[in-house]
């Protein structure tokens, strides 16, 4: 059996040792202002550097999860790192909704069946799959950030149903979710993360009037955030037991790699993006 899995989202509710919860808070006093900071003030095509270079980290991660050989492990970064390139040089969002639509559809189907089934392929699937994760991520992170407030509200969709999630199935959270992919996941906290959800659209409904400026698609949209997102935090658990760690990297002290932090980001945001770029916004 693979090693028990340590806090790493607020949806794994197991309790943190007393150095590891002032380790994460600490991560976060540092890294989230300067996060912040080069959200609003950097212009962005220096944005989307940043972004590539967050994205080559957390390829390095998922290759190592995947145990890729060296020579797998170059490949999938030059082909990340390629593939962002030509992307920049593109107009925004010139033909790029089919890259939405494949991250969605790996989500919505490939995913589920991946966890239902407890699969373990093979280095090139799993390379695929590290594209499908990693670049789509990439890509909204880097549309939605015109204009900056708009990429921050919706990031903080996933950052407060991790929030919620944490504090409810802490409290109390008695039905696992997901008890042979993470333990520590509740139902209780997935209804208390869809509940602040609701609650945090109506209070940043002002804000997002560009979704048509209906309360119910604002909510709808970010509702459907929330679900994906959880499905992004069980995949990378399950990757995670399959590969016998407790964390993708030690980037982020107390908080483990790249991976952790993203993994439900990488699901939710390009739907997002989908939805603006067929005329939500």
């Amino acid at each position: 059996m693979p090693p028990a899995l340590s806090v790493r989202s607020p949806l794994k509710v197991e309790a943190a040792p007393p150095n590891a919860l002032k380790q994460r808070v600490l991560s976060v006093l540092v890294v989230l202002p300067l996060f912040l900071a080069a959200l609003f003030y950097l212009p962005n095509r220096w944005w989307g550097v940043l972004m590539a270079a967050l994205l080559l980290i957390g390829g390095d991660e998922w290759s190592r999860l995947a145990r890729f050989s060296r020579l797998m492990h170059l490949l999938f970064l030059a082909v990340l790192a390629a593939a962002c390139a030509i992307l920049m040089m593109r107009p925004t969002h010139n033909g790029e909704q089919w890259i939405y639509w494949a991250s969605l559809a790996f989500w919505c189907l490939v995913v589920p069946a991946w966890l239902r089934f407890k699969w373990r392929p093979n280095s090139a699937a799993l390379a695929a799959a590290g594209i499908l994760v990693l670049l789509p991520a990439w890509l909204a992170l880097t549309r939605l950030q015109l204009p900056p407030l708009q990429l921050a509200v919706l990031l903080a969709v996933i950052w407060v149903a991790d929030t919620a999630a944490f504090f409810v199935g802490k409290r109390y959270g008695r039905h696992k979710l997901a008890l042979k992919i993470s333990p520590g996941k509740t139902w209780e906290g997935v209804l208390g993360a869809l509940v602040a959800v609701m609650l945090y659209a109506w209070a940043v409904a002002p804000i997002l009037r560009g979704l048509d400026g209906a309360m119910m698609t604002i909510m709808g949209v970010f509702l459907a955030m929330t679900v994906l997102g959880i499905i992004g935090d069980l995949f990378e658990s399950w990757l995670k037991r399959v590969a016998e760690v407790k964390d993708s990297g030690r980037l982020l002290p107390g908080h483990g790699g790249l991976l952790d932090r993203i993994d439900g980001i990488t699901a939710a945001l390009p739907f997002a993006a989908l939805c603006y770029a067929n005329g939500l916004s």
